[in-house]
């Protein structure tokens, strides 16, 4: 991987950002409702853009002053969503992602149906999406908030708990029984995971064969195999080459007979 072409983010300064070109989902307006000042997130992933977490936050159940109220999202949503319909700018996504973990949001539920309602009066051919790590899915209060996306393209980078605690470092309360049943219980989810080597690898034969066994479990719709393609916060791993791609995302349609695409 050539480094010097690689960068970690700065944090997004804004509720909305972009629209910025995405792989996998097009041309992308992303949503951040989480803090513009840190990151607030349940999982300290060693590849973060975003350099380390804190401290790994559970899902929140309370309003604190330094996230978005659900009627500011709506405003800033309705802003440049006139903007770019003015400008006639193409869009395929409006994507909640931004400065950590969207799900953590104790108002999530609110601001997707005020969103919705925003994105049908302005542009409501264009999908929108979350890109999530799946850790608050054993919530049914997440999980129902989550049925209101058109796409729900949810992480799942290792098969167990070891290898999820070394590569993504989840809040201490972290089951991943829990995740499988969560995910489980969702309607056409887009299963994304991510493979790296170096100072932890989950491409050997052991840690691919585990992650399958719960991508079986799971049933996604599609299932998203990529490596890295920024510079990753721990600088001990490694980009996976395309061939070791190929051959997992080979294993996912041959093995689970689940649709599998190489980014």
């Amino acid at each position: 991987m050539n480094r010097a072409s690689l960068n970690i983010l700065p944090l997004q300064s804004e509720i909305i950002y972009g629209p910025v070109p995405s792989k996998r989902l097009g041309v992308s307006l992303g949503i951040n409702i989480l803090p513009t000042s840190y990151k607030l997130c349940s999982f300290s992933c060693l590849y973060c853009k975003y350099d380390w977490t804190s401290k790994p936050t559970p899902h929140l159940t309370y309003q604190t002053d330094d996230l978005p109220r659900p009627a500011e999202v709506s405003s800033a949503l309705e802003m440049s969503l006139h903007r770019l319909v003015k400008h006639r700018t193409k869009l395929d996504c409006i994507t909640f992602s931004g400065n950590g973990e969207p799900t953590l949001h104790p108002d999530l539920a609110e601001i997707i149906a005020a969103a919705k309602r925003v994105r049908d009066q302005y542009l409501p051919e264009v999908k929108l999406a979350i890109l999530s790590n799946s850790s608050t899915v054993g919530s049914a209060e997440v999980r129902a908030a989550l049925e209101m996306l058109d796409l729900k393209v949810m992480k799942l980078d290792a098969g167990s708990e070891e290898m999820i605690r070394r590569l993504n470092n989840p809040m201490p309360n972290f089951y991943l029984g829990e995740i499988v049943a969560g995910l489980r219980s969702l309607t056409d989810i887009i299963l994304q995971s991510l493979f790296v080597q170096g100072r932890v690898a989950n491409t050997d034969p052991d840690s691919v064969e585990r992650w399958l066994e719960k991508v079986r479990e799971i049933q996604p719709r599609l299932v998203q195999v990529y490596s890295l393609d920024r510079l990753p916060t721990e600088r001990k791993l490694w980009r996976v080459n395309l061939p070791t791609l190929q051959w997992i995302a080979s294993q996912v349609r041959w093995r689970a007979g689940i649709p599998a695409e190489v980014f």
